[in-house]
């Protein structure tokens, strides 16, 4: 296991971790940590599925005839992932 740098800030909520008891231990609070992580990206990445799956079923897609005419527009700056 490889050790970890924490700031002050950091140290003293994980000690406050283990001495109210809530985790034994170190590791426990950082795979704690990382579970969190882990189910926010899950949510968010779920969540641009959906986006794209309400976008599909609203109609707002274009078609390409090939890869470099989706290429050529990507290029043009003419799809912005973050219109509506």
């Amino acid at each position: 296991m490889q050790r970890i740098q924490l700031s002050a800030r950091d140290a003293e909520f994980v000690a406050e971790q283990l001495s109210s008891g809530v985790y034994e231990t170190v590791d426990a609070v950082v795979a704690a940590g990382l579970e969190l992580l882990r189910e926010r990206d899950d949510a968010e990445l779920r969540q641009f599925i959906q986006e794209g799956l309400d976008d599909v079923e609203a109609g707002r897609v274009h078609t390409y005839e090939n890869a470099e005419d989706l290429l050529a527009d990507i290029k043009r700056g003419l799809i912005d992932a973050h219109q509506p």
